[in-house]
């Protein structure tokens, strides 16, 4: 859900999106794997007044880990696991969409630097891959109940970075059974070895879901990398 502002109003870009308290979700291998709408029920914020939310879902593809089944995901995996290959080309794939719904947010006057995008589960990681190796001038990312591959190409796209990196905001529940907290830990921990400024939140007993405690914590970082800009005079 990359989030931006103009003239006073602050917008919101949904792309690899967030899950459960109020958002939409897709399907993955046994449980929702967010979709795409925003947390601004969440936050009490009427639809269409202060925030919108542009997003591409996730599409219907076949499905490794579901025996090749179709399901709505952003990118294939060969694997539930953080030790296996990326499946690069559907990863990059994707990137290429939401690339576009960037570069059309941007046209519209939005600043690159105004715009988050971020998700929950496999949206996570699909936003870490956007912003980290193609959009890496962005505000910030949110990945929650996320992680990446340990040799991710995101990984190696860092190690040949030396400019200023979007801020990370984590959040991961620790009884998580589908995304162990163990893989959202070492990204966090890999992430900020290459230059990112991460922080991860800890939700102790917390299955692979949202609650309101870490949907506020995520509308407080929203409001402080985005604060309110007063409208031009002119507006």
């Amino acid at each position: 859900m990359p989030q931006q502002r103009r003239g006073g109003r602050r917008q919101a870009v949904g792309s690899p999106g967030t899950g459960r308290a109020g958002l939409e979700e897709e399907e993955e291998e046994s449980a929702g794997y967010g979709g795409a709408r925003s947390a601004a029920a969440e936050r009490g914020v009427p639809r269409g007044q202060a925030h919108r939310l542009p997003h591409l879902p996730a599409r219907l593809r076949p499905y490794t880990p579901m025996k090749g089944a179709f399901s709505n995901v952003w990118f294939d995996r060969y694997k539930i696991c953080n030790d296996v290959p990326e499946h690069i080309e559907s990863i990059d794939s994707m990137c290429l969409g939401l690339t576009e719904l960037i570069n059309d947010e941007v046209k519209n006057g939005i600043a690159k630097n105004r715009i988050l995008i971020g998700g929950f589960s496999m949206g996570g990681g699909m936003a870490m891959h956007l912003a980290y190796r193609f959009h890496q001038d962005l505000a910030g990312v949110f990945a929650l109940s996320s992680f990446l591959n340990k040799d991710s190409a995101v990984y190696q796209a860092l190690k040949r970075n030396d400019s200023a990196l979007p801020e990370l905001f984590q959040c991961h529940g620790t009884a998580d059974e589908l995304v162990l907290y163990s893989w959202g830990e070492e990204t966090n921990k890999m992430l900020k070895s290459l230059g990112v400024s991460a922080s991860l939140h800890t939700f102790p007993n917390l299955n692979h879901e949202l609650n309101r405690t870490e949907i506020e914590k995520l509308k407080s970082w929203i409001v402080k990398k985005l604060p309110v800009e007063a409208p031009k005079a002119n507006e």
